[in-house]
This record gives C-alpha cells, sequence and structure tokens, in this order.
C-alpha cells in the first residue's frame, strides 16, 4: 500500500527566551547584518534569507542540514556523516564534499581560504547563534562567487549552559558554552565533544572543538575584537554505492572489486585539523567616517586515505580585510559609502602516497601550490524617505596560483586569470508598510579551487578556467497585518564556463569546464508569527514553509559525441518543499514537526540516471523545567520519522554507477540542555 504523508508547516518551540524573541518578531521585522551594514529585512535589496535561533534548534548535534534546508534555494547535503556540501541555488554541480562557489564568513572573521574553498563541516551547530544566507553573485561586498555568500554570528548575549545527549548508532555529544561581560570585554567560551558509529559501515565519526573570543570595547567609539578556533573531524568515508549494492544492503560500505579494494579495506576517511586565528578592529573618527580592519591566519592539516591513495596536505593561509566607510544623514535622505580591500593567500603542500589497508606506503607525487586571490571594493547605500532604497557595488577581483611538482617528476608553472570587474545593482521600494518589492541584477565570477585544479587523480589542470555569469531577480515582501509574513524571488542566471565533476575508472575526480547554463527559478516563503491560542491544552502555534521550483538546464554543451544541450543540471532538484510546525501543548510540552520534500534529481550529465523523490519527516519534543535560577530543558529528537529509503547526499556524474550514499532509517536523540 502507497504511504501517503500531509506536508504540515513545522511549529516553533518558545520556551527558551532566545526563541521568544524570534516567535514575537516576524521575519520582515528583523534586521540584517549584511557584514556592518544593517538594514531592516522587509527593505533589503538583497536575496536574503535569516536562520534564526528557532531554526538552528530543529538541527541535531552533529550537522546543521535541518535548519538550512528550510530555507528556500539552499540545500544541505549529507554524503556520509561528517561530510556535507551546501549548495546555494544549485552550485554543488562541482562539490563532490566541503563547500565551494559560497563564501562563509564567521563573525567578522573570513572561513574560506583564498582558494574559495571551505572547511564548514568543522563546525558545531551548537556554536552558531544566527545566519544570514545570501543568495546569487554579491560580487562587491564579498567578492567572485556565483554561487552566494552565508555569514555565521555566534552568541552577542549573555548565557551559560552544557548540554548532553545520546541516540541511535552510538550517537554521543557534550557541549558547553559561557558568554559574560566582563568590565569592557565580552568574552565567549565554546568547547564541544561529538562521536558517533553512524548508520552505515565505514562511517565512524568523531569531532572536538574549541572556541574562545574576546570584544573588547576599549573606547567609546573603538572596539578590538579577538578570536581563535580549534577543529579536530575524525571520519570514516563509506564511498558511494550502485543502486544494486544499496538495495541488497544500505548499511555496506563500498564494496571491494576485481582491481580495488573495498572503503573499509583501506581505512578511507578524513582526519582534518585546524586551528584558525584572528584581530579585527573598529574604529569612529567621527558620527561620518570610520574605518574597519581585520587580519587573520591558518593552518590545516588535512589526512585522507582513499581508495587509490593516501593523501597528507599541509595548509597555510592568510587574510587581510578593511574598509573605510562614510555616512552621512539628511531630512529625508541617508547615504553611505564603503571603499575597501579582501585578500587572502593559501599555501599548500599535497603528498600522496600509496595507501597499504589505511597505512601510508610508497610515494606517488609530491606537490605545492600557492594561490593568491583579492578583490577591491566600492558600494553605496541609499536611502530617500524610508520608501527608496539602493544598494549598488562594483569590485576588481584577482585570482592566480603557482604550482610546482617536485616527486617523481620536477615540474612547475604559474596560472593567472584575467581580471575581473563585477557589478551588483540592487533596488528596494516599499509600497506600504511591510509591503516591499526588489530587483536585482549582478554579475558573478569564481575560480577553480585547489582541489579542483589538483584534483583526485593528483593531474594539474591548467586549462580550467573560472565559471562566470549574471544574475538578474524580482522579488516581493508583504506581510499581513501582525500575522503572516509572504515573500516570493523570480531569478535568471545565465552562467559560462560552468565547472562540473567527473570520475574517473578508479573512483578518482577531475573537473572540466561544461560550456553554459540556464538557471531560472522561482522561491516561495510563508511564515506566522507565534500564535497565543490562550488555551490551556493547545497553547501556542507557529507555522513556517518555503518552496524552490526551478528549471536549471545545460546549453551549448557537448561532451565527445554526445549533445545535452537542453538536459537538466545535474544534481539539482526541480522542486523542494520545506514546512516546520512548532506547537505548545498544556504551556509545557514543545513540539517541533517538520518535512522536507525533493523532488527527483539528475544524478548525471546524460539525464540517464535519476534519484527517486524522497519525502522525509522530523519531530522534536521539548519539555522545560524550572530550578530556581536553572532551567533544564529535556528534549528527544526523532529524524525519519516515517523510516523512509533515501539518500541526502549523491555522488554526481559517478564512475560504475556508485551514485548513492544512503542515508540513516529511524533514529533518535535524546538530551538535556541546562541553561544557568
Amino acid at each position: 500500500m502507497k504511504k501517503v504523508y500531509i506536508l504540515l508547516p513545522i511549529i516553533s518551540t518558545t520556551f527558551l527566551s532566545a526563541q521568544k524573541r524570534d516567535s514575537a518578531q516576524l521575519i520582515s521585522e528583523v534586521q540584517i547584518d549584511a557584514y556592518k551594514k544593517p538594514t531592516a529585512f522587509i527593505s533589503s535589496t538583497k536575496s536574503v534569507s535569516v536562520v534564526s535561533q528557532n531554526l538552528l534548534n530543529q538541527n541535531p548535534p552533529e550537522r546543521m542540514l535541518e535548519s538550512i534546508n528550510q530555507i528556500s534555494g539552499a540545500r544541505m547535503e549529507e554524503r556520509s556523516p561528517g561530510s556535507y556540501r551546501i549548495s546555494l541555488r544549485g552550485s554543488t554541480l562541482r562539490s563532490p564534499f566541503g563547500v565551494r562557489n559560497v563564501k562563509v564568513y564567521l563573525d567578522d572573521f573570513i572561513l574560506s581560504d583564498a582558494s574559495g574553498n571551505t572547511y564548514f563541516n568543522i563546525i558545531s551547530p551548537e556554536l552558531i547563534n544566527r545566519m544570514e544566507i545570501y543568495k546569487g553573485p554579491e560580487s562587491g561586498d564579498y567578492g567572485a562567487v556565483t554561487g552566494g555568500t552565508v555569514l555565521l554570528k555566534t552568541s552577542d548575549s549573555e548565557k551559560m549552559s552544557a548540554n548532553l545527549a545520546t541516540g541511535s548508532y552510538g550517537t554521543f555529544n557534550q557541549s558547553f558554552n559561557l558568554s559574560r561581560q566582563l568590565g569592557k570585554h565580552f568574552v565567549e567560551i565554546f568547547q564541544n565533544y561529538y562521536q558517533t558509529d553512524s548508520y552505515r559501515e565505514q562511517s565512524k565519526v568523531v569531532r572536538k572543538q574549541i572556541f574562545l573570543k574576546d570584544h573588547f570595547q576599549y573606547a567609546q567609539n573603538g572596539s578590538l575584537k579577538a578570536m581563535i578556533l580549534y577543529a579536530d573531524l575524525d571520519y570514516q568515508t563509506p564511498g558511494g554505492l550502485t543502486l544494486e549494492q544499496m538495495q541488497m544492503n544500505r548499511k555496506q560500505a563500498r564494496p571491494a572489486t576485481k582491481t580495488l579494494p573495498g572503503a573499509a579495506d583501506q581505512d578511507a576517511g578524513i582526519r582534518n585539523k585546524m586551528i584558525l586565528a584572528g584581530l579585527s578592529n573598529e574604529y569612529s573618527f567621527n558620527r561620518n567616517f570610520s574605518h574597519f580592519i581585520l587580519v587573520q591566519g591558518s593552518y590545516v592539516d588535512f589526512e585522507n586515505p582513499f581508495i587509490t591513495n593516501f593523501e597528507n596536505r599541509f595548509e597555510k593561509n592568510f587574510a587581510l580585510r578593511t574598509h573605510f566607510n562614510y555616512e552621512r544623514n539628511w531630512e529625508h535622505i541617508s547615504l553611505a559609502y564603503r571603499f575597501g580591500f579582501e585578500g587572502g593567500i593559501n599555501d599548500i603542500i599535497v603528498k600522496n602516497y600509496d595507501n597499504n589497508r589505511g597505512i601510508q606506503g610508497n610515494p606517488q607525487n609530491f606537490d605545492k601550490i600557492k594561490n593568491t586571490s583579492g578583490f577591491y571594493f566600492i558600494s553605496q547605500k541609499l536611502n530617500i524617505d524610508e520608501k527608496l532604497f539602493t544598494d549598488i557595488s562594483l569590485s576588481l577581483n584577482s585570482n592566480s596560483y603557482d604550482w610546482e611538482r617536485s616527486f617523481p617528476d620536477v615540474g612547475q608553472g604559474k596560472v593567472s586569470f584575467k581580471n575581473q570587474w563585477l557589478p551588483n545593482f540592487g533596488l528596494s521600494y516599499l509600497l506600504a508598510k511591510g509591503f516591499s518589492v526588489r530587483a536585482k541584477v549582478g554579475k558573478g565570477n569564481s575560480a577553480p579551487t585547489n582541489e579542483e585544479i589538483r584534483a583526485s587523480d593528483q593531474q594539474f589542470n591548467a586549462d580550467l578556467k573560472p565559471e562566470y555569469g549574471w544574475n538578474k531577480e524580482f522579488g516581493i515582501r508583504k506581510q499581513f497585518g501582525n500575522a503572516v509574513f509572504v515573500e516570493g524571488s523570480y531569478f535568471d542566471f545565465r552562467m559560462k564556463d560552468a565547472i562540473v565533476r567527473r570520475q574517473n575508472d578508479a573512483g578518482q575526480e577531475f573537473f572540466v569546464n561544461s560550456g553554459e547554463t540556464v538557471q531560472k527559478g522561482l522561491e516561495l516563503l510563508i511564515e506566522s508569527k507565534n500564535f497565543n491560542l490562550k488555551n490551556n491544552i493547545f497553547s501556542f502555534l507557529k507555522f513556517r514553509m518555503s518552496g524552490s521550483f526551478y528549471r536549471f538546464t545545460f546549453e551549448n554543451y557537448r561532451q565527445n559525441d554526445a549533445d545535452y544541450s537542453g538536459n537538466d543540471l545535474t544534481g539539482v532538484p526541480r522542486t523542494t518543499v520545506n514546512s516546520l510546525l512548532n506547537f505548545v501543548l498544556f504551556k509545557k510540552l514543545a513540539v517541533d514537526y517538520s518535512h522536507f520534500y525533493t523532488s527527483k534529481i539528475p544524478l548525471n550529465d546524460a539525464n540517464s540516471v535519476w534519484s527517486e523523490p524522497s519525502l522525509v519527516g522530523n519531530i522534536q519534543f521539548r519539555f522545560p523545567f524550572e530550578l530556581e535560577r536553572t532551567r533544564l530543558n529535556l528534549f528527544l529528537q526523532i529524524q525519519n520519522l516515517y523510516n523512509e529509503d533515501y539518500v541526502s547526499g549523491f555522488d554526481i556524474n559517478a564512475f560504475g554507477n556508485r551514485y548513492y550514499n544512503p542515508a540513516a532509517k529511524r533514529n533518535f536523540v535524546l538530551g538535556a540542555k541546562i541553561d544557568f
């Protein structure tokens, strides 16, 4: 008998103080930071979504998939536990793992390296207090990406909490967070330990993290911020399965073949140790003129035993961002200018060896890559009578890399990509209170990352070019009374020289430019405030529903004798619909009920293999206890409530049809959070 489920909007809990603030406000009333260009959401010219604390509370301890996937136009995939990737409007086309073509900031600091790669999976979800997701090219303020930008925000208010949870497949999570105002210093200390055996064979995960920050208000008009993040992530990689292998045994790791060992035989996995530290300073010379500067550095020790080799990678990164700001307000007009620079250096040593069942063997290739990138930018923000808002920016972007091979052959080279002028123009008009329309035009450019220039096939691909394109979009935001907010956006993005992933017969990846893409889409959101039903049984109610409806196709794309023009873009579903319903029973028991629908997905450029559509439901129960000054919150999360067979992250264009990374069946997390 075919199962049918009703896609209900999800209700948010309200017993935490942060949730109460979220629930009291509609999204239209929220202020966005936009990297120190604050504005009201309703009047923003940008295609931006806010992930509030309420959405972040939906995540299990190991990932941010549930909260990000509630955002229309954003999609987080889990190929295996610990291996995550984020796409904004289809940008996973080039991401076998990790985050590429999406710029990520952590508070003031830059999480992405100079080549465009981001180790997003080192971040514990419990560290993040809020997210802002910008979809499409932003160029001016954020540089050369075509996918979008993510701003991660840590705590900005005093709190002390501890979290302890356990769950299916040997899951254990412990965290501690302390934020305090100590005179002129606002200090945060965060620590997390997480481990799980996971659903499949060869998929254990252990993550350790420590985060320290100090915001020092050394003068009325000056503040200094310091941050240090240490992460130690160790996760096994089970590898992709064919459809027949998945149907035979969903839990198995990639098995051995006649010519290659399996994932468990080779102890395939990722071991990533990273330390990131930085300082920033913001100083206002007067009420009109200010300056901001940050310097940061990071070191990465990355180890990847794979089926065909054992890779060691050592990365040193340095980044600088600085800008001057001028603001002036008159009776009917406010004007702001920003001029600045952001740049970075990414220096990598890569050594590949034979993999002798998880032990480093004879050397294969030793290489060095040095990537240098940066951009100058100028932007203008204009507000006329709190009705008309414009945001205009222009950036000049440069990117180059040097490569050197020292073993077994000797060689070197330098590739400099053509400098790119990237303009961005946005306009928003407030037709009435709580009702705005907006339009935006911008150009994006994204150079290949180091892991695409020298992919796991260990060959330098000096012919790989940046992808680029123009994005045009139009949007409407409407608040109905003080109860419901609705937003709709339509965009048309035309990209040239799109970078696409391929695999050889050994399962090693490489990348090619695949002609052009036409990406048209509609994104919708409907969200309510938190309704007080004034009922002792059914006390509070809040709902949210979002959807993405895409038509992404290849154009002028030939592969050997095959013409793929007109085919759907690989790895991108045409339709996703997500919902969140939060309600409170008996004024105490909070329930979060969520659904994630994904239509079928093309798994190769030929569109000859498609995934099955999926509908995944989750539910969470939370119950608070007041103990004098201490609040104890018990919670139970049930993931994959309907026990569906589904895949949450595919290997696109996989050789041998190994597309499938099966997700866990029904599982749970039980825990307690104490707020002191």
